[in-house]
């Protein structure tokens, strides 16, 4: 399908600059782009490439300044990123989705699946599992006994939900995610051996939470793991047992949430972030990548680094850091120049 410059700023309430007319049918990057792609421009780094993309749209930033003549229509928008997420989610509506129950698919006679769901091959429902309506499951996918799944949902492909854990509406966990397992919990036995402590609770994801591939979200010892409306997971991430984690919070690949620890709302933490068990973190904080957070930590704290400090803190340290070896070279001459001295 093809689509003028013209359309696209109405539909994201932009303004054309450029030819009006103009059409594309794909999408690409700024810096690969063809003749009949749109690409964006949100990040300054890869404004260089809006002087030599192909691209016959780029949506850019209302205030952007052009510092050379461009090639492409322009599509003036407040946020391009978010316009071109709009245009990217309004394209995957259009993709046919599937539907229909599989004859290869198991599903328990006391299991209950709602109206216009998708059940691929070898995808398993258990006994008393309710999915919702509209929900699709994918091949391999397996939703244990009593798991009660909303309407909208999407498990991928080798996604895995254990027994007894509650997913609201929206719900999308991805190939590999496992929803539900063991908590890491065992005592030391007078043996010298760990004996494991069971883990009788369950795990609870509200309303448009999305689980990145290969994630795991261990169920509470006793009452629930919870992970808020609205947050995403990246992939491997790791999310301990009676977690609670808040609403619109997003955490990057391969932060790890130890047992017990409460998170707030839109917090952001960058990938590699560790994050203790048994604290507290309060909404809107912010870490940098590979942080490392020991101790309660206040609402709107921007931190990194291990250990956890405000940024600006830990980039006046790095640079002294770098420092080092030259003040260890200067020290040793002082050192020097005393020693004859004396």
């Amino acid at each position: 399908m093809k689509i003028t410059a013209e359309m696209l700023a109405g539909v994201l309430g932009g303004r054309v600059e450029g030819n009006p007319q103009a059409e594309v049918s794909t999408f690409a990057k700024i810096e690969e782009g063809t003749t009949g792609a749109l690409s964006f421009l949100a990040n300054p780094k890869y404004e260089q490439y809006l002087y030599t993309t192909e691209s016959s749209i780029v949506i850019v930033a209302e205030d952007l300044v052009l510092q050379q003549p461009v090639k492409a229509t322009l599509v003036r928008v407040e946020n391009p990123y978010a316009g071109f997420a709009k245009l990217l989610e309004i394209y995957e509506s259009t993709i046919a989705r599937p539907s229909g129950i599989s004859d290869k698919a198991y599903i328990d006679p006391e299991a209950k699946v709602g109206e216009g769901c998708y059940v691929g091959p070898f995808a398993v429902i258990e006994k008393g599992a309710e999915v919702g309506d509209g929900s699709l499951i994918y091949p391999n996918a397996y939703v244990g006994k009593g798991v009660k799944i909303g309407k909208g949902c999407t498990l991928h492909p080798n996604a895995v939900v254990y027994h007894d854990c509650r997913l609201g509406n929206g719900v999308v966990l991805h190939s590999g995610a496992v929803i539900g397992a063991d908590g890491f919990g065992f005592a030391p036995q007078e043996d010298g051996t760990f004996g494991k402590i069971p883990q009788i609770g369950n795990v609870v994801l509200e309303d448009n939470v999305e689980i990145g591939a290969n994630t795991c979200v261990d169920r509470a010892t006793m009452g629930s793991t919870v992970i808020g409306k609205g947050t995403k997971l990246d992939n491997q991430v790791q999310v301990g047992h009676n977690v609670v984690i808040g609403q619109n919070t997003v955490a990057a690949a391969q932060t790890g949430f130890a047992g017990s620890g409460k998170i707030g709302s839109n917090c952001m933490f960058g990938g590699q972030t560790g994050v203790a068990g048994h604290i507290t973190v309060g909404d809107g904080v912010k870490t940098g990548a590979k942080s490392g957070i020991s101790n309660d930590v206040p609402d709107g704290a921007v931190m990194m680094g291990v250990p956890l400090l405000p940024r600006m803190q830990h980039f006046r340290l790095q640079a002294h850091y770098l420092r080092l070896p030259e003040m260890e070279r200067r020290l040793r001459e002082l050192e020097k120049k005393l020693a004859d001295k004396e």
